[in-house]
Parts: structure tokens; sequence; C-alpha cells
């Protein structure tokens, strides 16, 4: 029999959208973090060029908003760019009360302000950064806050298998989280009055990657599997920089590098970036990806070069010292010879659809960080928004579970039967399968897209689903292998579904950005369109 836990709030997934959460609902009752490995295991962590936020003297939120918009590509959802660049600065404080280090340096006046970065996109200098390791200096901060608090609970080693669902008080609810201890191998239920998905995103459906191998989609396949609708899976980001080397896997080279005078080279030496926008190496993400990759094409070469070499030493050991030493440990002196860069998967903009308080179409179940699609990034992330996201909304949807919380007061569980095979079943391989769903959507779902790749895509992994669905799933690798193989399938069908090119999705077959086409892409889940009685919504 599943072991049960009973607590007021769930949180899955231990980065910097769900800590906040935590901490923020932790005065108002007891709060269950589960993360499937560590703690520190999220891509928050790994974030490197900092949190953008209008706290500069020359800035202002009108002007963090319009940047915002522009990277978006016309699909950025006002209101919610709004509450991002309003309510930023106040998480961005929130972190230094805690203890956060930021870089600070010395005004005119001799008066010690936050040291500010720019990247691609931003009109102004507004990243707020520690060195090149922002992200863990953010997690440290909240971990520590959490650790200090015994109102919350971190269950390290906990891979939430389904969401646990309740129809009562006249609609549909989730009441918590049903998960397998990957130490013990039992499968523990955790009932909450209000459920937090914060697991970040699904970058290992990818061959080359900056993301952590925690990043399978599992938020996003377990709401699906819940009936809660998927909007924007298409604009998958690709930082247009990461390290390229036979003895390396992909690591991220920030773009603060761009920012701090960073040249994007040939192996000639030859510039490039001039001649596709005014902005050179600071135009946007999406359009500094697709130049190194037709540059690539045009040379017939495995990557292009980034050149630090004339930047100031003292700056890059004190700004840099991650990718100083990262690249010393594969023989690359940055201070004397370029860095060999191709662009590889980096974020995920699509994700559950929630509103601004973060509610998803479940009631009672939220969603905040990569995990979600807020509609603040559009089709294009704008540098550096993206742990500003994890907290503003992470903090929205506590204020948001507070109130809830009051309301449901009465709801209890019902009985119900574990999600795990119980029937004889083959044991597929599922390193093979993911291996086969890596290489297909490396193929055929990148940067530059075509009909035919995406409807190759779409059968290839068709073909892996049917193989995992008839096997059994009893372990934390059979489920990533179907929750990546399930992302996947929905990041196809979002491609499929969108005829333009429009920001992070560039196809072939419809090179053109079209009034027609400004719209969210919705999945909506098979089972929300069965429990409302009704056809599903046309694509």
């Amino acid at each position: 029999m599943p072991i049960d836990f009973d607590i007021d709030y769930l949180v899955i997934g231990s980065g910097l959208a769900g800590l906040t959460y935590a901490l923020t609902v932790a005065p108002h009752g007891s709060v269950a973090v589960l993360t499937k490995r560590r703690r520190t295991d999220a891509n928050s962590s790994m974030a490197q060029g900092g949190i953008a936020g209008a706290v500069g003297e020359d800035d202002s939120f009108e002007l963090h908003k319009q940047d915002t918009l522009t990277a978006g590509a016309g699909l950025c959802h006002e209101d919610a760019v709004d509450i991002l660049v309003h309510e930023g600065p106040e998480r961005i404080r929130d972190l230094m009360s805690m203890g956060a280090r930021f870089n600070t340096e010395l005004n005119g006046s001799g008066t010690e302000i936050l040291s500010l970065g720019r990247e691609g996109g931003h009109s102004r200098n507004r990243i707020v950064h520690t060195a090149d390791y922002t992200g863990w200096e953010c997690e440290r901060t909240l971990l520590d806050a959490v650790k200090a608090n015994n109102r919350i609970q971190i269950h390290e080693h906990f891979f939430v298998t389904r969401l646990i669902t309740s129809q009562q008080l006249g609609a549909t609810h989730c009441i918590g989280a049903e998960a397998l201890n990957s130490e013990t191998g039992t499968i523990e239920n955790f009932r909450a009055k209000c459920t937090l998905l914060a697991t970040g995103g699904c970058g290992q459906i990818y061959r080359h990657t900056t993301n952590p191998l925690v990043a399978t989609g599992d938020g996003v396949a377990i709401a699906w599997q819940a009936g809660v609708p998927i909007a924007n899976m298409e604009f998958i980001q690709f930082h247009p920089t990461t390290l390229y080397h036979p003895n390396a896997r992909a690591f991220l080279i920030t773009e603060a590098l761009r920012g701090e005078g960073g040249i994007l080279r040939h192996a000639d030496g030859e510039k490039f970036m001039h001649r596709y926008h005014a902005l050179g190496e600071l135009a946007p993400r999406d359009i500094v990806a697709r130049a190194i990759v037709s540059e690539m094409k045009q040379k017939g070469a495995p990557c292009v070069y980034l050149d630090a070499t004339h930047l100031d030493h003292h700056l890059l050991q004190s700004h840099f010292p991650t990718i100083l030493e990262r690249c010393l440990s594969v023989g690359i002196d940055i201070t004397r010879e370029p860095i060999p860069i191709a662009p590889a998967q980096h974020y995920q903009c699509g994700g559950v659809q929630t509103d601004l308080n973060a509610c998803t179409a479940l009631h009672g179940l939220y969603a905040a960080g990569e995990v979600a699609c807020t509609g603040v990034h559009g089709a294009n992330r704008l540098a550096s928004n993206s742990l500003l996201e994890a907290m503003v909304f992470g903090y929205r949807a506590a204020l948001h579970s507070e109130a809830y919380f009051k309301n449901v007061e009465g709801l209890r569980p019902e009985p119900m039967e574990s999600a795990c095979a119980t029937s004889p079943a083959p044991i597929a391989d599922y390193e093979a399968i993911v291996g086969r769903v890596k290489r297909t959507m490396q193929n055929n779902v990148g940067i530059i897209r075509s009909d035919q790749d995406l409807h190759t895509a779409e059968s290839d992994i068709a073909s892996a689903l049917d193989e995992l669905e008839s096997s059994v799933i009893d372990s934390p690798e059979a489920w990533e292998a179907i929750n990546t193989s399930r992302v996947a399938w929905l990041v196809v069908q979002s491609a499929l579904r969108r005829k333009e090119s429009r920001g992070l999705h560039y196809t072939l077959d419809y090179p053109n950005l079209l009034e027609s086409e400004k719209h969210d892409t919705v999945l909506v889940a098979p089972r929300i369109v069965e429990m409302m009685g009704d056809e599903p919504a046309p694509a």
C-alpha cells in the first residue's frame, strides 16, 4: 500500500520558483518540497548571466517592458510583462535581504550600487549578477532560508509520477501528487490543498543542451496527463554560444561576455553579426542563433568562435571565473584564444498554461518558472528574464494559494489506485529509446525546421511512445523516458500547427511573419475534453 503524507502546500521542484513559493506560504502551513534527485539539481542553479531588473538610474519599467515585448516577437502577454517588470525589483530586493551577494561598484559620489551588466536585446545595463554564477548564488540563498524554516521539508529522490485529482465542490481539483521514492522503490502519496509545479524545462529532449540531466520535461508531461492545457511548446530557445569541444558537453558561454564586448568570428577572424542585425552581437538570441547556423553552413564549419582576447584580463577573471576555469579544463585560455562555440538547446518558452496568478486549468494546481507558460516570454525569451519570472510568479502563486486554501478546507481525497504497471509487460531499453528521441529532435526540430522534418519527427516519436506505453514504467529511468517522449511529441505538435516563422520557430515552408498567426498555440489535453464532455478545440 502507498505511504500517505498530508501537508498543506506541496512543491514539485527545488529551483528558484519552487523555493520562492515555499518560503512565502510557509507562515500559513506545512510545506513539502519534492525533488527527484538532490535539492541543488535545478536549472536555476546553472544560470550564469543574471537577473534582469529595472533598478538602474537610467532605466525604467517601460524600457524593460518594451525590450521584453520586442524580443517576444508579438506574442508576449502585455499584462504579464507589466507584472514582471513592476514586481521584479522587489523580488530582487527580497533575495538581497536574505543574503544574496550580487556584484557591486562605486558610483560617481562614492556610494556602493549594484553593478549592472548588459545582454542581447536589452537597451540598458540592467542585469544584476554574481560574476557568472548568479543562479547558484540565488539558489544557495533560498536553500539557506529553507533550511532555517522548520515548516518546510525537502524530500530528495522522490520522482513524481502523476498528480492526484478529485471531483469535488462542483469541479476537478488537484489534491497532491503520487511519487516514487527512488531509494526504497515505494509509492508515496503527498496530499495537499495546493500544489505548485516548478520542475523546470525539457532540454534533455535534445542531444545538445545546456540543461542539466534532470531537465526531462516532467512537469509538462504530468500536467498534460492530468488534462491541463499546454501552450507555445514550439518556441524552444537555443542559446547561441555554448562551448564546442570534443572532450566536453555543451557548456553555456553567457551572453554577458558579448555584453562586455566579445565578438563572434570565423576561424580566420572574420566578423559577421553586423550583416544580420544593427545590434550585432547583442541582437536577440533567436537572430544570433540563426546567424551562427547560417554562417556555419556557408563555411562548412562545425562551429564559429567567440573572441574575448581583446578584453581586459582582470575583467575576464573577476566577471567570468566559471567560464575561464571550464575552458582552461579543456585547454582553452580565453584571454589568449577565441572560444569555439555552437548553438545548443537552452530554454523552453512555452509550457503549462497559466493565468497572471500562476493558476492552471486544474483547481489547486499552480505552475511557475520554466515549466509554465505565463505569457511573459512570447515567441522568444529576453535574456535574464527567466530567474525574474520564476521569482515573480512563484511569489504570486503563493499569494493566490493562501486565499484558495481557505476556500477548500473541507476538501478530502478520494480512494485511488497506484498508476504504476501491475500486470506483466516487457521492460524496454529506455536509454536507447530516449537516444532515438533526442536524435530526431536534434535533426528535425532544431533552429531551422520544415514540415517534412516535423512529420518525420512526429512518426519517430509516436513509435517511441507506443513502445514505452506498452512497457513497465516503474523506475525513475522509465518515467523520464516516457516524459521526455511525451514532451517531444508536444513540441512537434505545436510546431506543426504554427504556419509562419515567428521568434524561435523558423520554418522553411512558412518563412514569413503573419498577423493571422499572432496567437498562442494551445494544445487541449484529452482528459480535459473528456471531463468537459466536449469535442477537442480546433488547432
